[in-house]
Parts: structure tokens; sequence; C-alpha cells
């Protein structure tokens, strides 16, 4: 038997569910006085938020949504991660179709976005509200409803033209739902929910800057939940520390609805800079992350380590010295990093990119598990992943319960592009008939991901068919690869490795920009802030180390090194498109 085919064994028992309401209404039964939310009040105190109060609140606030005229229409949700977005996203979609926006998006994105959804009420922050409504004449529904989950003076702002009389405060909005509920208003009760049709729509830009509308069923995103529980157990003490986006599938998807669904609870970070302070305030268990983030929580625990082991013990500022240390030593350590990290910690769950194995194993040393895996809005988004009872650290891991997957066209390699089918694979892209018939073939949905699978059924992802880069000769090369051995190096912060084409040849070139860890090259200089030409020699010494790993034809031709970060996504992923492909030579 394969790794694969011994996985399917040792599932983990759940029960099914198709649908948000019966989640909801199933969690609130089982885990009734469970703390399903930790939260801080504004003198920053903690206190809990029940899994009957949970329910409570999204059954008055789509009591309130129905009361509006909004069953059955698009309810757009932004801001950041908060109570009353959680609250907001469910209602939303049982009432009717919940639109996630990102908060990061530019004003002009939003009211596309409201457009193209066709919106009739949209729930966030004041700020991002606010920001958008300076372009209110571009909005084609007047009469769109607003929801502040600020606790501001709404009479005030109903004497602009755009808030006029369809402006609300989220918490009188709760308050008028009870009451009406209260009256004897069953309305949300009465709801069916089709778990077949569309209920989340999702706009996606990736890394490839094309933003599609994903359509997604609640059975979508319910078979993801439960395939998930099947191959993660999640314990009812356990608490998810919310750091990622929730407009993002991967949060809301795992870090959000998975533990509603399982009876554990949740916080939320006040931000980047307070990840370690929050992780003290409230002891999760459990957190999302992208490399990006555990990279920079291994890079400050290997240099705390350097900077406080005894002097014999003690290794290059980058180097990890753990392995090297006696028993009792090693205990101390565990115990510190542990605590530093809020004492509870169990488990790390990571996505959205590959990750250096390397710092899996450390952190596994540490006895922090550390699970790979690979997913894609499209598929809800989980598609493979490292499990309780199988991990393999190089690999993002076997496929989840009632999804497979393949490989199409296979070259020499092993490496063609991955092909998932399952019911978490989304109904189509909203009114893209053509670019739905580019993905979807008879059942099987075309990631555009490259990747191969061992004979375990392990799955690895080596790139993507739209960043491929093809040299005239015909051969195929996967930025993300030379990627990697450019950001093995700790000298560097991050690269993009782009094709060029030069003047007067029809060939194309690697080139890489290249951001330094001026930090570690400080360092590496023992103290001396480095001037422009010893940064680009020990960048220029980097690139010859790599291209000397690589066959000819991927060899990096010329390189730029940036003095500012590359724009991201909100999964930290760098853009293949707009500013960071200009190059200037």
């Amino acid at each position: 038997m394969t790794i694969a085919e011994k996985l399917q064994k040792k599932y983990h028992k759940c029960e099914e569910v198709t649908n948000f309401k019966d989640m909801i209404y199933r969690s609130s039964s089982i885990y009734k006085t469970r703390t399903a939310f930790k939260l801080k009040n504004k003198n920053g105190e903690i206190y809990s938020v029940s899994y009957d109060e949970f329910k409570k609140d999204i059954v008055n606030l789509g009591t309130f949504l129905i009361s509006k005229n909004l069953l059955g229409k698009r309810i757009a949700v932004i801001g950041k991660n908060s109570y009353s977005w959680a609250v907001s996203y469910l209602a939303a979609s049982i009432v009717g179709i919940v639109v996630p926006l990102d908060k990061e998006l530019h004003c002009d994105d939003i009211i596309n976005f409201l457009n193209i959804s066709e919106s009739s009420c949209i729930l966030g922050d004041f700020k991002n509200i606010q920001e958008f409504s300076k372009s209110a004449d571009n909005i084609q529904n007047s009469d769109l409803n607003i929801v502040l989950f600020d606790n501001i003076n709404v009479d005030n702002l109903n004497k602009n033209s755009f808030y006029a009389n369809k402006t609300f405060c989220f918490d009188s909005c709760i308050s008028i739902g009870k009451e009406l509920v209260e009256q004897g208003n069953h309305e949300f009760d009465d709801i069916t929910v089709d778990p077949d049709e569309m209920r989340i729509l999702l706009f996606t830009s990736g890394t490839t800057g094309n933003a599609k509308g994903v359509c997604l069923s609640q059975r979508n995103i319910c078979s993801n939940i439960t395939s998930i529980y099947g191959i993660v157990k999640v314990k009812r003490s356990d608490l998810f520390f919310s750091v990622l986006p929730l407009h993002h599938t991967y949060e809301c998807t795992i870090g959000f609805l998975l533990p509603i669904y399982s009876g554990a609870s949740i916080c939320y970070c006040d931000g980047l800079r307070y990840i370690l302070q929050n992780m003290g305030e409230y002891h999760p268990s459990v957190i999302l992350c992208v490399p990006l983030l555990l990279e920079n929580m291994h890079k400050n625990i290997i240099k705390n380590m350097n900077k406080t082991l005894p002097k014999k013990y003690v290794k290059g500022k980058n180097e990890n010295p753990f392995n090297d240390l006696p028993f009792v030593l090693k205990q101390v350590v565990k115990r510190k990093v542990k605590n530093t990290l809020g004492g509870r910690l169990r488990v790390f769950i990571v996505g959205a990119a590959n990750i250096n194995p390397n710092i899996i194993y450390d952190f596994e040393n540490l006895g922090l598990l550390t699970l790979q895996g690979y997913g894609l809005t499209e598929c809800s988004p989980l598609v493979a992943g490292n499990t309780d009872f199988f991990h393999k650290a190089e690999s993002c891991g076997l496929p989840i319960p009632n999804v497979i997957y393949k490989i199409d066209n296979p070259n020499s390699e092993g490496n063609g592009e991955i092909l998932v089918k399952g019911p978490n694979v989304m109904l189509g892209y909203y009114n893209m008939p053509e670019e739905t018939e580019k993905v979807l073939h008879d059942g099987w949905f075309h990631t555009g991901d490259i990747g191969n699978i061992d004979e375990n059924g392990y799955l690895y992802i080596t790139g993507r068919c739209k960043s491929v880069i093809v040299t005239k000769n015909g051969k195929n090369i996967y930025p993300e690869e030379v990627e990697y051995y450019l950001n093995d190096s700790p000298l560097i912060s991050e690269s993009l490795v782009l094709g060029i084409q030069k003047d007067n040849d029809d060939d194309t070139y690697i080139n890489a920009q290249i951001l330094p860890n001026i930090e570690a090259i400080t360092e590496y200089l023992k103290g001396s802030v480095p001037t422009k030409e010893e940064i680009k020699k020990i960048i220029s010494n980097i690139v010859s180390s790599v291209n000397s790993k690589l066959p000819n034809y991927k060899h990096i031709k010329n390189f730029i090194i940036r003095d500012k970060e590359f724009e991201k996504t909100t999964t930290q992923k760098i853009k293949r498109y707009g500013d960071n492909t200009k190059i200037n030579n």
C-alpha cells in the first residue's frame, strides 16, 4: 500500500454538514456554552463569546438583513479580521450571497467588484467604506445599504448623500434583529439553504493579475472543512490565532469555519507587529501562517538562541545550534521557545507558497508540528496537506479525503499541470463561461500549477504554468525553482525571477531582482555597514553559487539589487505583475 492508501484507513471520524446554517445550529447545540471567540474590549481586557451567543448574533443580524429586503441578494463584507466580520460573513451567506472583499484593495477595485457582483449591501470597517465613498458616483447601486462595524454616530453620516438613510451600526442591527426575533419573527430560521447553489463570490487576482469571480457553494466549503478535520484533529481545547486576512479562503475555511465546526475557539491578532505580544496574551495552540511569517519567527528564534546560549554552543548568527546541544539544554530551549510563543502552541499550518524544509525540521525538533498544504481559492481551498498521521517536509502533502489529483501530460521528470477533482471544486467563474471552460473539463479542475506526485502519493509543486519562462530552444524554466535557491541564502530577503528579452535578440534571458538582507550582510561583514559595492559583490557571489547548482539554460544572466520590498498579495506572495515587473537595467 502507498502512504496515500494507508492514510485512507486512518481518517478521523466526523459528522457531515453541507451548509453553513446547519453547521452553526449544530455547533451551537453541541458546544452551547463553550467559548467560540476570545476577544478584547476597549480597555484591552479579554472576554469570551459562547457558541450560543455567536449563533444568536448571526440569527439577529440575518433577521435585520431580511427586514431590509436583502433575502437572496449579494452582500459584501470588508474589513480587518474581527468578530463582526465573522458574524457578517455567516449571516450574509445564509440570507443571500456573501461577497468577501480584500480590505487592501484600491477604492476603484472595491467599487468595480461591488458593481460586478451587483451587491445590495456592504458590511465593514468605516475606514474602508469611507475610502470608496469618495467615488460614490461610480457605484451603480444608489440604494446600497451600509452597515458599519465601528460604533460611530450614523445620524451625522446620514446627512451625507452617500450614506443618507441607509447606513447603520453593526451593534444596532443586532439589537433591531433581536427585537424582531423576540416579537416572533422566524424568517431566518425558515431559510432553506441549497448547498449546491452559489452562496460565496470571491474575487481573486492571485499573482498573475487577472481578477476573476470564483463562485463557491456551501457544499464546496463544508466538504473541505470535514475533509481537513479527517486528517488534522482539531481539539475542543484548541485556540486558533487568526493572523491572515479572513476574506481569503485559506484563513476563512481553515482558520474560521473549521474551528467553529470543531468546537474550538478563535482569537484575533491586533496586527503583525503585535504577534508575539498577542500570543503571550491569548496562549493559542494553532496558527495558520504563510512561509514569510514562519521564516521570520525562525530567524528570531535562531538569533535569540545564539545570543543566550553558553559561548561554547554558539554558532554563526544564522546557523541553528540546537542539534548540537546536550539533551538537558535542548529541553530548556524547547520550553523557552514554547513559552515565548504563548506556552500552548502545538501546530503551525502553513500554505500559500513553498517553504524551506529545514525550517519545518527545526520547528519539529523544538516540539512544534508544521503542516504544509496546497490549495487554491477555486478548490475552497485545500487540495493536499500533511497530516497528523503522515508528514513530509519536502512535500505539500497527500490528497485530502474525497479529493483526487493527477498530473496532466507529465514530462520526463514527472512534472506537469496539476488537475483536481472533488466536491471542493468551484462551480465556475462568475459570468465568465469561456474562462470556466478553460479550466473545468469532465469534472477536473486545471489548476495552472506545475508539480509531480511521488510513488506514495505525495504532491510537490514546482511552478506555475503562467510564470513559466520558455527559452528560444524550447526549454521551460520555473522561476520558483531559481528563487528557492536565491532565497536559501540568509543574505537575501526575497527575490523575483523573470524572463526578459534584449534588444535585437529574440531569445529569453533570466533576470533576478534581489532584495538584500542588510542586517544579515552587516553581521556577515562583522558589524560594518556595507557599501553599495560590497552588497553588489556579495550578491554577485551568491548568484554565481546558485548558477553552479543549475543547468546552463537556467542560469541567471543578470540581476538587479532592490532597495525596497516587492509588492505582495494579501497572502504575502510576490506579485508577478505590475510594478514588480518593471525592470530598469
